[in-house]
């Protein structure tokens, strides 16, 4: 498998200053800064593209998971809510949670649940993230 790329710059201090990160060969580019991250400041965060990954990643998983249950999706959407705490005066990752909407012909609720979890355990960027609360709710359409 490919390695992928990101780059991050960071110009000044951490209240003023701002920041740069890049995805891929200039795929993405979004500027960060203090108040994006800490506050609801404008532009993103770190925080916010790790639940990107994490959104994205289980949405593969979970497609898969299904194919290999003999169904075929036609549509999975999955939002994550990411949330910055404080665990030992430190701001943490304390919690993923991921929101999944999916349209699966001919599966049962619980089938559906059963497969959404496992899905959300097995994926690799839930895997690198092991230290964090990852939480699902899923919803069959």
């Amino acid at each position: 498998m490919p390695n992928r790329i990101a780059h991050a710059t960071w110009e000044g201090d951490l209240r003023t200053g701002r920041g740069k990160m890049i995805i891929g060969d200039n795929f993405f580019e979004g500027p960060f800064s203090f108040a994006s991250r800490f506050e609801e400041g404008p532009g993103t965060n770190p925080e916010e593209l790790i639940g990107a990954a994490n959104a994205g990643c289980f949405s593969m998983a979970f497609s898969l998971e299904l194919g290999k249950a003999g169904y075929t999706p036609k549509r999975i959407s999955t939002k994550a809510t990411t949330t910055l705490g404080r665990v030992d005066d430190k701001p943490r990752i304390t919690k993923i949670h991921l929101e999944t909407e999916a349209e699966i012909p001919g599966i049962d609720q619980a089938t559906f649940l059963k497969i959404a979890e496992g899905a959300k355990n097995g994926c690799p960027v839930s895997a690198a993230l092991a230290g964090v609360e990852i939480t699902l709710d899923a919803r069959l359409v």
